[in-house]
């Protein structure tokens, strides 16, 4: 039993089925499924997670019909050939001691018609959130077709071995669709009274109930959007709640937060704070008498789970995110090591970014997630062949490459030229709300001490300064550098920024290493569209700069998008008074202003400032690699000396050396 997580840690029985502790592995959509069935890529994902220690796993979402397909890698709907497919991932969490529950849903009108090729189907007919596209309201036959839907996907759960569903009725889905007046306007026994507006999910959990049994355990999965008044609020879904559990139709509800008008809370990046869905957990948990309450949304860490507990607030916690970044957090913390549990940054990158694109989801900071099946989990096999490894960079490759690499046996040292691990990843780390990528660089230091692992610090080396008797295996991470040229992209003719040599020019990485010393007024080119330049552009308007950003992108912040984070960045942005023009870029620089270029009209004007702050695309610093290649010893090139790109390729390629060595 843990001290230091006592409720996290103490058991809790759902129908027949003992939870060995108090912690959920959430649904969300991995996007995993081929030719909709699940794959050894599913299997050992969620194996992972159970072996990791999690207590319940809840298997992504199952469209129930065929309007409600919304991604290319869901699940097979309304098709009995999956059950075989499913027992494989139901084997892997039960046989790893948790209990497997499989999510349903339909998103009703929020549908996508480039993967369903189905109409969008709704209570009343209204538009579409995740596309451009209408619905049209629902028949009789078409509401009573979606109930059969969601019991036969039960039915197909149980015969595949899982020991319950949870309906989805969060985030404006369908069933969320009929509780809203605003989102259901019928006048049958559908629409209108609260009753009537609760009648289909009332008609679902009975069925289910009905066709799979007294042992089968039936969830139901909520949200709110306090932000819209059109959406349901905390005490209308109490009331909504109280009138399923007073009939006790189901034996867990799950808080989470956001949905389809407000999409930047359904996956909270660092911008908001922790434990967000602690609040409609805690309203629904003072009216319930039969059904447990688990809270889910940015409940991030173990210390987050045993405050929300501590506080009543829930009886169960779900933590997504943090389980994908570190599988075995619950088994770390019920052994009282929190501090070996690598930590969520709430990112949103490879997690909801690559979903937001269509592929499988992994994880910024474990790019095991998804490839478990490939890389034998978040785990490393000893060698039988011991090296000496030097690793040149102390970034986010060269540190996973040194931790990988010594987990695995190999005698590692790592070389950094500065008096700090993290190279530039440290310095995006000192952007508003970013210090949990300060937490991660301390976690590896951490595992570093604890492996052996030799740091050599503010040690620059050439090539001719390694002794390739003394190594059996270079790792180069040496990562990338701004060019003084200002090249941008959309001025491809441009080799040279015109003006340049004016001065008072400085790259982002500059100024957040306090290398640069920004005037008043600062005009920020962002080409990147992504947090170095975002980011900088909040930390100088927090310490009193006033910020203009150019982009040649239609809007700030174009790649922030993917990952939920462009819009509570661009409104903090604001909040602080940037500005900010679009689709422009500098023609000159001319020391105190620069001229833009509209690209749109061609048309040039004039825009003072003291300094010119550039996020402009890096150039890899890999002048060492040419005289390593004459040393004869084995060389790896990884990270952004490799190409320079975002974090997560840097610590994808330090882990695949690392398990390649």
């Amino acid at each position: 039993m843990s001290k230091k997580f006592p409720r996290l840690f103490s058991p809790l029985t759902l129908r027949s089925r003992t939870l060995r502790n108090r912690i959920v592995f959430g649904a969300h959509t991995t996007n995993m499924a081929v030719e909709g069935v699940p794959t050894e890529r599913h299997v050992a994902y969620y194996r992972e997670r159970a072996m990791g220690g999690a207590a319940m796993v809840v298997v992504e979402p199952m469209p129930v019909h065929a309007a409600a397909v919304l991604t290319r890698g869901n699940f097979r709907h309304s098709d009995d050939s999956v059950i075989p497919h499913f027992r494989k991932v139901v084997e892997a969490i039960k046989g790893n001691g948790a209990v497997a529950i499989q999510q349903l849903y339909h998103v009703g009108a929020h549908g996508d018609s480039d993967n369903s090729f189905h109409p969008h189907w709704s209570p009343s007919g209204m538009p579409s959130y995740h596309d451009s596209d209408g619905s049209h309201p629902m028949t009789e036959a078409e509401i009573w077709e979606t109930i059969d839907g969601f019991v036969q996907a039960a039915r197909r759960c149980r015969d595949a071995g899982f020991d319950g569903v949870e309906v989805w009725a969060a985030y404006l889905g369908m069933v969320d669709q009929f509780w809203t007046p605003w989102t259901n306007r019928r006048e049958d026994q559908w629409g209108g009274s609260l009753e009537n507006r609760t009648r289909m999910s009332r008609e679902i959990l009975t069925r289910i109930r009905e066709v799979c049994g007294p042992d089968f355990i039936i969830g139901l999965a909520i949200s709110d959007e306090p932000d819209h008044t059109v959406a349901l609020q905390k005490p209308e879904l109490a009331e909504i709640i109280k009138l399923h559990d007073d009939d006790n139709l189901m034996d867990y509800v799950t808080c989470g937060s956001g949905g389809y008008l407000d999409f930047y809370k359904l996956m909270p990046t660092f911008i908001y704070p922790e434990k967000l869905g602690a609040d409609l957990a805690a309203t629904v948990k003072k009216v319930v008498r039969n059904a447990v309450v688990i809270a889910e949304s940015h409940i991030r860490t173990p210390e987050n789970g045993e405050t929300v507990l501590g506080e009543g607030a829930a009886d169960l916690v779900s933590i997504v995110r943090g389980q994908i970044a570190d599988p075995h957090l619950a088994s770390k913390a019920s052994e009282d090591r929190a501090e070996d549990i690598r930590g969520c940054i709430s990112c949103n990158q490879m997690c909801w970014g690559r979903r937001s694109r269509d592929y499988w989801i992994s994880c910024l900071i474990n790019p095991s997630a998804g490839r478990e099946f490939e890389w034998g989990g978040d785990r490393f096999a000893k060698t039988d062949n011991p090296k000496r490894v030097l690793v040149i960079g102390g970034g986010p490759a060269g540190l996973e490459a040194a931790r990988s690499s010594a987990e695995r046996g190999h005698s590692v040292v790592l070389a950094e030229a500065s008096s700090r691990l993290g190279g530039n990843f440290l310095l995006a780390g000192m952007q508003p709300r970013r210090a949990q990528i300060l937490d991660l660089v301390e976690w590896y230091e951490r595992q570093l001490a604890k492996l052996g692992v030799e740091l050599r610090y503010n040690t620059y080396l050439e090539a001719e300064e390694v002794d390739a008797s003394t190594f059996d295996v270079v790792v180069v991470a040496t990562g990338s550098y701004s060019p003084e040229t200002v090249f941008q992209k959309a001025l491809p003719s441009v080799d040279v920024l015109p003006g340049v040599e004016n001065g008072s020019v400085f790259t982002v990485e500059a100024v957040m290493a306090r290398q640069g010393r920004p005037g008043t007024r600062v005009l920020l080119l962002d080409e990147a569209g992504g947090w170095r330049g975002c980011g900088t552009a909040w930390k100088l308007a927090e310490e009193g700069h006033a910020v203009t950003i150019v982009t040649p992108d239609p809007l700030v912040g174009k790649e922030l998008q993917r990952t939920a984070a462009d819009v509570p960045m661009r409104q903090a942005l604001r909040k602080l008074g940037v500005r900010w023009i679009t689709e422009s870029s500098i023609a000159e620089w001319h020391g105190n202003g620069a001229t833009l270029v509209d690209h749109n009209t061609g048309e040039r004007s004039l825009v003072d400032a003291d300094c010119l702050v550039t996020a402009t695309t890096n150039s890899p610093a890999d002048w060492i690699m040419e005289g390593l290649s004459q040393l004869g010893v084995r060389t790896y090139r990884i990270g952004d000396c490799a190409a320079p790109r975002q974090a997560p390729y840097a610590f994808y390629e330090g882990r695949k050396t690392g398990l390649e060595i």
